[in-house]
């Protein structure tokens, strides 16, 4: 059996897009006065649009809406500082994520997160998930100078959690950063189903949590009964 469960934390145990909407919704609620010139349908989607599930930094996001919509009481400084105060009381996991850490850990399956992002700021999101005490070990990319896909990330990882590449899986929603990179190091790579790819070469799928544990015993089986 896997000796190791790794994950990673945007868009795979927390639904981003989900959590990216209720905050620009209360963001323009809570900011009315200075954004009631917008249309607040106008606001939420282009943020949503700009934000490219969280490929860009909201420096540059607030900084081209100040721009497009003409926003002169507020700095995008301002807006920015809302957002990492804010974001993390707005945080929804996928289903199931509890129920599924808790079964790994009864099963003594050692977890572990890889995170790109800032620090801190992925850390209040985990702890607002209330998933932190789950995982041995939680690299975010700013506080390790590294990122995903980086390979030195994932073997530092491991070697925290004292395990081989090849007792290992990492589950992710990114096709490169996630799968691809999982399976450069040596690891099992699942993707965690997300409908902006398709087509993606993982050794599993992974729509329903409540799935895992099933999906890694055949993952394991199929790799023992080909060493046979």
């Amino acid at each position: 059996m896997f000796k190791a469960v790794l994950f990673d934390l945007d868009g795979t145990l927390l639904n981003r897009d989900k959590s990216v909407e209720l905050f620009i919704n209360q963001q323009y609620e809570r900011l009315y006065e200075l954004l009631s010139h917008i249309p607040k349908e106008q606001y939420i989607s282009r943020f949503i649009e700009l934000d490219n599930h969280g490929y860009v930094w909201k420096d540059k996001v607030y900084q081209q809406l100040i721009d497009e919509f003409n926003i002169p009481s507020v700095t995008w400084e301002e807006l920015l500082q809302d957002y990492v105060e804010e974001f993390k009381h707005h945080c929804e996991g996928f289903p199931h994520i509890h129920e599924m850490l808790e079964e790994l850990k009864n099963n003594k399956i050692t977890l572990g997160m890889i995170t790109n992002g800032y620090g801190q700021f992925q850390m209040d999101n985990i702890k607002a998930l209330d998933i932190e005490k789950y995982f041995d070990v939680i690299l975010v990319s700013e506080w390790e100078g590294i990122k995903k896909p980086n390979p030195q990330i994932f073997m530092n990882a491991l070697e925290k959690l004292n395990v081989e590449p090849s007792e290992s899986v990492f589950i992710g929603d990114h096709p490169e950063n996630d799968v691809k990179a999982a399976h450069n190091v040596g690891m099992k790579g699942i993707w965690k189903k997300d409908n902006q790819w398709t087509d993606i070469e993982a050794d599993a799928i992974i729509d329903d949590y409540l799935e895992l544990p099933l999906i890694l015993k055949n993952l394991d089986f199929s790799i023992h009964s080909h060493t046979k």
